[in-house]
């Protein structure tokens, strides 16, 4: 069987416009996706590294959130933010308690 390429459909959040109240809680989505994704990295055995070397599980961005460079945050801030219009999206609502 011939296997078919892989065509990403994200849902469309084109419309959708957060409110500014939601920036915090943006920044600390971000922070905690990047904290995830550290956990895993470092779980499986990998460390900081300056260069990122895949055979001796090195990667220069196993650091705290507030140190890495800004294109970094700017992913996980990206991850953040279309999280957060598809939540809004699907018709949920976001409410601070």
């Amino acid at each position: 069987m011939k296997e078919q390429a892989y065509i990403p459909q994200p849902l469309d959040t084109s419309a959708i416009v957060l409110p500014k109240d939601l920036d915090a809680l943006t920044e600390q989505l971000a922070q905690n996706v990047h904290a995830v994704w550290a956990a895993g990295r470092v779980a499986d055995g990998w460390t900081y590294g300056e260069v990122r070397d895949d055979v001796r599980k090195t990667h220069p961005c196993l650091v705290p959130y507030d140190q890495l460079p800004e294109s970094e945050k700017e992913y996980d801030r990206r991850t953040s933010i279309e999280t957060l219009k598809c939540i809004l999206a699907q018709g949920f609502t976001i409410l601070k308690q």
